[in-house]
């Protein structure tokens, strides 16, 4: 694993979005694999602020996502259709029709499951797959004892990952108990990862994965089993690291 050290949660944005601007550039019909939440949300904001200086192209860009909640339609302010249209979609040049997202109210989400792995497959899979990482090591979805052979899938969200994300939501009730996430197994056939972490609440699940053994209880340690893995990390996200670990520091 490739360690870049950032000083804060800007910085962290700024190079992640450098690595995926420059992998446009290079090959313009990229499949991206994106993430949601608060972790990638500076990263889409340095890809829109080049998009509309620089005029980055994404006419031939397709993009994934990892996962939505069950339950909520894409008009639920919630959602991950919404958060990726506010955050991103709606300002690049990217055709919607190459903005794919799992549906959290398909009539048979198994089938659903099935359906957004075929999808994967059949876009040629993820050339660069963009993960945050939970406080207990989940990575989308997939949380504590998942399968590292598992595919895309329903599961049940972990309290913690819940209160993690309630702050979102009116109240902690209103947080969906399911999901819908792309597997283990699925994100380590990208070809290449970028895995983001910022803030001293991560400190722990950092030093966990770059120190411990592989364990299917804390799901990011199956990232050692991928030859390429970049973690961008500001200090506090780094602070229990040996600095001697680091293989880039700025």
């Amino acid at each position: 694993m490739k360690i870049i050290k950032t000083a804060n949660y800007e910085e962290m944005g700024l190079e992640a979005a450098k690595i995926i601007i420059e992998k446009v550039r290079s090959n313009p019909g990229t499949v991206l694999g994106l993430a949601t939440g608060s972790t990638p949300r500076g990263v889409y904001k340095y890809m829109v602020d080049d998009h509309q200086q620089k005029a980055t192209n994404y006419e031939e860009v397709r993009t994934v996502n990892l996962d939505e909640y069950v339950g909520l339609p894409e008009t639920d302010e919630n959602s991950y259709h919404f958060f990726m249209k506010q955050h991103l979609f709606n300002h690049l040049n990217i055709p919607k029709n190459q903005t794919f997202l799992p549906s959290g109210v398909a009539e048979n989400l198994d089938v659903e499951c099935k359906r957004y792995e075929k999808l994967i497959k059949n876009l040629g899979g993820v050339d660069l797959q963009i993960l945050g990482i939970g406080r207990n090591g989940h990575i989308g979805f997939n949380e504590p004892g998942t399968s590292f052979k598992s595919r895309t899938q329903i599961v049940d969200l972990a309290e913690s990952t819940r209160m993690a994300n309630a702050r979102f939501f009116t109240s902690y009730e209103d947080v969906p108990t399911k999901a819908i996430t792309v597997g283990i197994s699925t994100i380590l056939d990208s070809k290449e990862i970028l895995l983001l972490a910022s803030g001293s609440s991560k400190a722990e699940a950092i030093k966990k994965l770059l120190e411990d053994e592989a364990n299917e209880q804390f799901p990011a340690s199956a990232l050692k089993h991928h030859d390429q893995v970049t973690i961008i990390a500001d200090e506090e996200a780094l602070q229990l690291v040996e600095k001697e670990r680091l293989s880039y520091d700025r």
